[in-house]
């Protein structure tokens, strides 16, 4: 699959890079649920932070394929994550750039596709990762009032902003709460369609 050979060759472009510590893939990759359609989820755990260069981002972006364009990622509260579209062949890659103190915090044990003195190994075996759960109290204390502003917005005819109010309520509440009650990570609507219809 392309998601698997353009992985590889990103651990042969780096591999001799004295500034990279590692490559690790997560997503679909990991979990097995990698199709035709899936982007490619890539850590780069570098030496020094360059999380804050977004000049030196791309430039690491660049050196692994034909960039048609590429973004950082802010509105998903994530500044570290390059967001970038590749050409040749055209594939979805999310590259988060951390360090080394920076890769213990992360929300699952991705696949460890380069590591030059076995560091980011020690620290997924020394570490446990997490991924983050809804705050069931601080959903207790708004969901009325949530609803009663998405009610007072159809009355008012302004349907548009009511629809805006339902999609937020199930990425952030409802599907989160489906699938932590379906035994499955809190990931929004994220395959809410397959995973839940199954149980």
């Amino acid at each position: 699959m392309k998601q698997i050979e353009f992985a590889s060759k990103a651990v042969k472009i780096l591999a001799d890079d004295q500034f990279v510590i590692g490559l690790a893939a997560g997503g679909s990759l990991l979990s097995g649920e990698l199709d035709d359609y899936s982007d490619i989820d890539l850590v780069l755990v570098t030496k020094e932070k360059i999380s804050d260069k977004k000049d030196r981002m791309l430039e690491y972006a660049n050196k692994l394929g034909n960039v048609l364009t590429a973004f950082t990622g802010e509105h998903v509260a994530e500044s570290r994550l390059l967001i970038c579209l590749y050409d040749n062949p055209l594939l979805h890659v999310d590259i988060k750039f951390v360090t080394l103190d920076e890769f213990k915090n992360r929300v699952e044990d991705p696949y460890i596709l380069l590591d030059n003195d076995g560091q980011l190994k020690d620290i997924i075996e020394s570490t446990a990762s997490a991924w983050p759960h809804p705050d069931y109290q601080w959903i207790e204390d708004r969901f009325w009032t949530f609803i009663h502003y998405g009610l007072l917005k159809i009355g008012r005819g302004e349907y548009f902003e009511a629809l805006d109010f339902l999609s937020f309520l199930r990425f952030i509440v409802l599907g989160p709460l489906l699938h932590i009650k379906h035994g499955n990570l809190p990931r929004g609507v994220r395959k809410v369609e397959t995973q839940l219809s199954k149980k």
